[in-house]
């Protein structure tokens, strides 16, 4: 779980802010886009789309590349499944917890 063993709060506060789902979802669709195609129709700058995936990037949610004068961003789709793992075992510990507790309080006399 590379994306989110190392620091689950990073990766979640990346994911906490709209705009940047909003950039994931541009991405989701596997093809990699520009800074301009990731802009297209949102009401902010290029450099605000830029902070916003650098945040990505730092969360290790995007890749950037370079492609002649053009930098490029893909989605990397097996964070979002670490992610996505990790709050399934958070789950799992929560069921565990939530189900020895009921245990406990239906056998009190």
């Amino acid at each position: 779980m590379s994306g989110v063993e190392g620091s689950p709060a990073r990766l979640f506060a990346a994911l906490g802010d709209a705009t940047r789902l909003g950039l994931i979802g541009r991405l989701s669709d596997g093809s990699e886009r520009s800074i301009v195609q990731l802009g297209e129709n949102l009401p902010i700058s290029r450099q605000a789309v830029a902070k916003h995936l650098d945040v990505l990037l730092g969360a290790g949610l995007v890749r950037r590349t370079r492609s002649g004068r053009e930098v490029l961003f893909t989605l990397q789709p097996e964070v979002l499944a670490d992610a996505r793992n990790w709050l399934d075992q958070v789950n799992s510990q929560w069921d565990g917890t939530l189900g020895r507790f009921r245990d406990f309080v239906e056998n009190q006399p």
